[in-house]
């Protein structure tokens, strides 16, 4: 995950560069680009970026401390005597 946030980090300074010089360019399927629009769509991609680099980096945190933490043996618990349920006394007969 961190190497995708790295490489749309790249793509989206790219994109960022070349929409501010020639916004027709990299918005080529509008009609009226202009680099207002090249902003907006940066800051959207430098949140995708940023948010997916931390939850890399989370996640790569957990799984390095899932291998160094010991594994927790869950104990059977003790077994305890089942009641047995009686039986109705026989009626008495005269």
């Amino acid at each position: 995950m961190i190497t995708a946030a790295f490489d749309l980090a790249l793509w989206t300074v790219l994109f960022f560069i070349i929409g501010m010089i020639k916004p027709k360019w990299p918005l080529f399927f509008l009609s009226k680009p202009d680099r207002f629009l090249v902003v907006v769509i940066t800051t959207v991609l430098v949140m995708i970026s940023l948010t997916l680099w931390g939850e890399g980096n989370r996640r790569e945190k957990a799984e390095k401390e899932a291998k160094t933490a010991p594994v927790k043996v869950v104990e059977s618990p003790a077994t305890a005597p089942v009641p047995v349920p009686q039986a109705a006394p026989a009626p008495v007969q005269k």
